[in-house]
């Protein structure tokens, strides 16, 4: 049996909320426990934190984005943004500030469902949004990357040994630490440092770089 993954959401539009209840509710392993206006809203109520929060882009409250996506991140939650337009810096922003994944509320049932299982699985949840934003994306912060460089950083953060990822590229052990520490240095560069493989991958996921 499927495990069931709790949702909340964070919206204020009343009718919105409303429908999205509805919606979801037809999805067997999935189960709405907490809705609320706002991130305050949210991390008040009395459910425990769930597994992922669908969260508006921008509220009422005029509370910035990248503040609220850390906060529903610290009580524990998995973040996936929410919004009417994909706007490229702020799509960027939200994914630099820890969100999961980004999708416009165009998007149909299936794609939403999808995309909160990846979130849930610990996969991010790549969009034509999101690929779109990062493939475009040309600040100092987001280091340029030669195709071999991107590579062997997919590959060694995917779990890779690096002796593998020299392997599956045709190249020796030496050559292909040389283009990770090229990476390293990359980032470090950008005010961005991965010194760990889990940093890799975490730079690969907030790069949008598997999308891309």
């Amino acid at each position: 049996m499927a495990r069931m993954i709790t949702v909340g959401v964070v919206d204020d539009d009343r009718m919105l909320l409303d429908g999205m209840r509805s919606w979801l509710g037809r999805v067997p392993e999935l189960r709405v426990v907490a809705m609320a206006a706002t991130v305050g809203e949210l991390l008040a109520g009395p459910a425990a934190p769930p597994d992922v929060v669908l969260l508006d882009l921008l509220l009422r409250d005029d509370s910035a984005p990248a503040d609220n996506i850390r906060r529903v991140l610290g009580s524990g939650s998995r973040v996936l943004v929410i919004s009417t337009v994909p706007d490229r810096a702020r799509v960027i922003e939200a994914v630099r500030a820890g969100a999961d994944g980004y999708l416009t509320k165009d998007n149909d049932l299936p794609t939403l469902v999808a995309a909160i299982k990846d979130v849930v699985a610990g996969h991010g949840a790549h969009s034509p949004e999101l690929a779109f934003a990062c493939a475009h994306d040309d600040s100092p912060e987001r280091p340029r990357l030669s195709p071999r460089e991107r590579q062997i950083l997919l590959d060694y953060a995917s779990g890779m040994t690096l002796k593998s990822a020299a392997r599956r590229a045709g190249i020796t052990v030496h050559t292909a630490k040389d283009y990770l520490d090229r990476v390293k240095a990359k980032y470090q560069q950008a005010g961005r440092p991965a010194y760990t493989k889990i940093d890799l991958a975490a730079r690969v996921r907030e790069d949008g770089i598997d999308g891309v």
